[in-house]
């Protein structure tokens, strides 16, 4: 019985463990996004977040994910690295 219930436990941590590995991260809409949000970029800083923002402010809004390179410190890489997380809608 107590063989059962170990083999249960560990199914059931298996599954929380996967069902995480799996999540999608968020998507994040860089017309609207905070600094904070953006931090949550790979590459991108509170520096960088702040460049963003100040560079939509001055700019108005990217028309495509890929203008961010328009922004100082920003390179393809880190649009590349984060493409399938950027929206501009």
């Amino acid at each position: 019985m107590k063989r059962t219930s170990f083999m249960a436990m560990m199914v059931l941590l298996f599954s929380l463990f996967t069902g995480f590995a799996h999540a999608e991260p968020a998507t994040i809409n860089i017309n609207t996004a905070d600094i904070e949000t953006l931090t949550s970029l790979n590459g991108i800083g509170e520096a960088k977040a702040e460049a963003i923002v100040n560079y939509r402010d001055a700019n108005g809004p990217f028309q495509s994910s890929e203008e961010l390179t328009k922004v100082k410190g920003i390179g393809e890489l880190t649009v590349e690295k984060n493409a399938e997380r950027l929206t501009v809608k």
